[in-house]
C-alpha cells in the first residue's frame, strides 16, 4: 500500500520491535508483537535457542520506544517497513529501517507542543486525566508536552491525552536538546540495570542488547549517539587504546574478534580500575566486569568519548 513518506507515525505499544522482515518473527514471538504488548509474557517464555536466534539468524533489528517518531516507507498486509528517525544508522540516512507490526504503530497527531517529558526513571506510570492506570512507560520514552501543574505534566500520546509524573520525568525543549550531563552519570544510570537479562536489539528495561544499552544511557545524558556498536566506534572523540591511564570512567571501549582485528561486534563503558560496564550477550546480563584476564581483554579494538 503506498503511503505518504514525509508524515511521521508512533510507536503505539510501550516497546515495538523491528524485525529484519515481516516473516521474522515466529509464533513464540506472537506476545512480542501483539498490541497491548506482552513483553515480559514474550520474554520469560523464550527459551534459550530461540533468544539466540534473533541475533544469529537475522531476525531483530531494533526496538522503539512509546510514542518514538517513525517514518512509514511501505504497508504489506499487517506489517510496516519503518524507519526509526532518532536512531542514528549507516543503514539509512534517515534512521533505522526495520518492519514492525502495523497493530503497533499509528499516525502521529500535529499539536502545539510546549516542550518534551522524557521518563527518567527505570519504569514510570502513566494515567489517563481520570487518574486511571493508563500504561506502564520504560526508562527514556520521550512524550510531547500539552501542559504542567505542580504534580503532572500533560502529554500527548497515542492513547490521547495523559498525565505523567514529575517525579519520573526530565523537560528538554526537544529530543536533542536534552540537558547534557557527564560520563559518570551514564555510568551510574547503567547502573540500574545490573543483572537485567541481555535482548538483541533491545532498547528498555525489558532488555538491553550491547549498543542499546550505550545508545540510551548517553542518550538520557543529553548525546543523540548512533544505534550500532560499529557506528558508534567511528564516531566521538578518539582516546588512545594502547594507553588505559587515558580512559575515564563512562568511556565507550569497542571490541572486535580475532584480537581486535575484525569488524566491531560489542560495546561497553570503562568503569574505572580495568572494569567493563556492559550487556554482556544472550544468556547473560548487565554487569561489571574485570577486563584483566577476561577474554574482552585481547578483543579491544578502540575507545570513544561522547561526554566528559
Amino acid at each position: 500500500m503506498p503511503v505518504d513518506q514525509t508524515k511521521e507515525w508512533v510507536c503505539a505499544v510501550k516497546v515495538g520491535t523491528i524485525w529484519t522482515e515481516p516473516n521474522s518473527a515466529r509464533e513464540i514471538d506472537n506476545p512480542g508483537i501483539s498490541n497491548p504488548v506482552l513483553l515480559v509474557e514474550w520474554l520469560e517464555a523464550l527459551p534459550f535457542k530461540e533468544r539466540l536466534a534473533l541475533c544469529n539468524e537475522d531476525r531483530v533489528q531494533t526496538q522503539l520506544l512509546y510514542g518514538e517518531p517513525v517514518l512509514v516507507e511501505e504497508i504489506k498486509g499487517e506489517w510496516a517497513k519503518v524507519v526509526a528517525i532518532w536512531q542514528p544508522s549507516k543503514k539509512d540516512s534517515r534512521g533505522y529501517p526495520g518492519w514492525i507490526p502495523l497493530a503497533q504503530i499509528m499516525p502521529a497527531e500535529q499539536m502545539d507542543f510546549k516542550g518534551t517529558a522524557r521518563v527518567s526513571s527505570v519504569k514510570a506510570q502513566l494515567w489517563d486525566l481520570q487518574h486511571n492506570p493508563l500504561l506502564v512507560l520504560p526508562f527514556n520514552t520521550i512524550l510531547p508536552i500539552l501542559s504542567e501543574d505542580g504534580i503532572y505534566y500533560t502529554v500527548q500520546t497515542p492513547h490521547g491525552k495523559a498525565l505523567l509524573s514529575k517525579a519520573n520525568a526530565q523537560f528538554a525543549t526537544s529530543v536533542d536538546q536534552i540537558s547534557k550531563r557527564c560520563a559518570d552519570d551514564a555510568v551510574t544510570l547503567g547502573e540500574n540495570y545490573l543483572d537485567l537479562p541481555y535482548l538483541w536489539g533491545g532498547m528498555s528495561p525489558y532488555g538491553y542488547d550491547c549498543s542499546g544499552f550505550s545508545y540510551n544511557m548517553l542518550k538520557a545524558c543529553g548525546y543523540l549517539i548512533p544505534r550500532d556498536a560499529g557506528d558508534q566506534a567511528l564516531m566521538g572523540e578518539e582516546i588512545s587504546i594502547d594507553d588505559s591511564s587515558l580512559w575515564k570512567k563512562g568511556d565507550l571501549l569497542f571490541f572486535a574478534n580475532d584480537e581486535g582485528t575484525g569488524p566491531v561486534r560489542h560495546v561497553g563503558f570503562y568503569y574505572g580500575n580495568g572494569q567493563l560496564l556492559h550487556s554482556h550477550s544472550t544468556g547473560k546480563t548487565v554487569e561489571i566486569l574485570v577486563l584483566v584476564g577476561s577474554k574482552l581483554e585481547k578483543e579491544i579494538c578502540a575507545v570513544r568519548r561522547y561526554a566528559v
